[in-house]
């Protein structure tokens, strides 16, 4: 059952604050399509969400660890293989309300922590961490 237009645009309107919410994160439209935001660190541009609309919901595509993939997506019926993305290291994730809140909000925030710019301090000369 697909949702109604204010609840679409709630949806969408959650994700893409809690998404900009965390640090250094931006909001993009590099598809030059509205339906796809693309959200990623403003320091290094990798992009840790993408939010669309797909068959009458919203989904989030959102990095995982490899070996959690599979956990997540036994766990949740929303979690789903990523759309238009690699399957190993992706997931998609149904806004459909079968999702806690609160595993939503861990997903996201993981994938935020996995694509962050490195921490190290880098040497220009030889771009190996600083000693």
């Amino acid at each position: 059952m697909s949702r109604q237009p204010d609840a679409l645009m709630a949806a969408r309107a959650w994700a893409l604050a809690f998404c900009s919410s965390l640090e250094g994160a931006y909001e993009d439209y590099p598809f030059h399509d509205p339906n796809w935001a693309v959200m990623r660190h403003r320091a290094n541009q990798k992009t840790f969400a993408l939010i669309f609309e797909r068959q009458g919901h919203i989904w989030i595509n959102v990095k995982a660890e490899p070996q959690w993939v599979d956990f997540w997506r036994s766990t949740y019926a929303a979690v789903l293989p990523a759309y238009h993305m690699n399957k190993q290291h992706w997931v998609s994730i149904v806004l459909d309300g079968s999702i806690p809140r609160k595993a939503l909000c861990r997903l996201i925030e993981e994938s935020h922590a996995l694509t962050a710019p490195h921490s190290a301090k880098r040497n220009p000369r030889t771009s190996r961490p600083a000693p």
